[in-house]
């Protein structure tokens, strides 16, 4: 096996053939001109090949040095990744938070702004998920997910029991005073939980009113929340999405307990940094 090259040679031949000039690549690596040419050359006496052709003016790459150069940039590129999911990203890099946008729209987005303005020094960056392959991996500080404690990877921290029930815009409110009066309404359904309107009703003992209702269906929840906002319906929603400054109202106290929980997860493997030790902290305590 060929042995490998210094670091600084290799970081050399790649700021110079992305570059296509010794000169920009001394200056992104702060050494001289001539630093880089000579890197270079140990280079190629170590490889046994040319990777540079020099022209007068300028340089350009040879068939080796373009077949190689791939190889070069994607080890570097590991290296970095590799640094930040054990080290983490430097300390003055935001925190990442990624959820759903429902519960960035309902949940996250009032507590994140009393975050700002308790610690404006904390920089957030916020990043959506929709399905439940979309969460995991080590790109991001913190997860909020909804489901079942079940992954080992991770450390997590329940946000508390939860519960749905019914939410819509106040003057459908004023027209329902029990539930079988949901029965002249549009349900509106989303896809995918475990607990549903079925529940719900024969909860409430009006197992008859979801085959006299009307049906919405939707694959977001944060659409038929929207949907009812605008009057088009009763949404059967989270408790903890209509907490703070919710245009919705509750008609019913009723809530269908379910086993899924909404969770604060993060990287079992990654360093957890100062500023995202206090957002933790701040989310898990309500």
């Amino acid at each position: 096996m060929t042995k490998l090259p210094p670091v600084a040679w290799l970081q050399a031949f790649e700021a110079a053939a992305r570059n296509l000039s010794f000169t920009r690549a001394g200056e992104e690596l702060h050494v001289s001109q001539s630093a880089i040419s000579q890197r270079i050359r140990l280079l190629e006496a170590h490889v046994g090949q040319p990777l540079f052709v020099r022209h007068a003016h300028s340089i350009t790459l040879t068939e080796t040095g373009r077949a190689w150069l791939p190889s070069i940039e994607a080890a570097f590129l590991r290296l970095t990744q590799g640094t930040a999911e054990v080290f983490g990203p430097g300390s003055a890099a935001p925190v990442t938070l990624r959820t759903t946008p429902a519960l960035q729209h309902y949940w996250l987005a009032p507590r994140l702004a009393s975050l700002q303005r308790s610690a404006p020094d904390i920089g957030i960056h916020v990043v959506s998920a929709v399905w439940e392959e979309d969460f995991g991996g080590d790109d991001v500080d913190i997860e909020i997910c909804y489901g079942r404690s079940d992954r080992a990877d991770v450390i997590q921290q329940s946000l508390g029991a939860e519960g749905m029930l019914p939410l819509c815009a106040p003057a459908i409110a004023a027209r329902l005073s029990s539930a079988a009066d949901l029965g002249e309404h549009t349900l509106l359904h989303v896809t995918g939980f475990a607990v549903g309107w079925s529940a719900w009703l024969a909860l409430a003992g009006a197992a008859e009113v979801e085959s006299q209702a009307r049906a919405f269906w939707c694959d977001t929840q944060i659409m038929t929340l929207r949907m009812a906002e605008q009057g088009c319906g009763i949404a059967l929603a989270h408790r903890r999405l209509v907490d703070r400054g919710s245009t919705l109202i509750a008609p019913f106290e009723l809530q269908c307990p379910t086993d899924e929980e909404f969770w604060l997860m993060r990287p079992a493997r990654k360093r957890m940094r100062e500023s995202a030790r206090r957002v933790w902290e701040f989310l898990a305590a309500g």
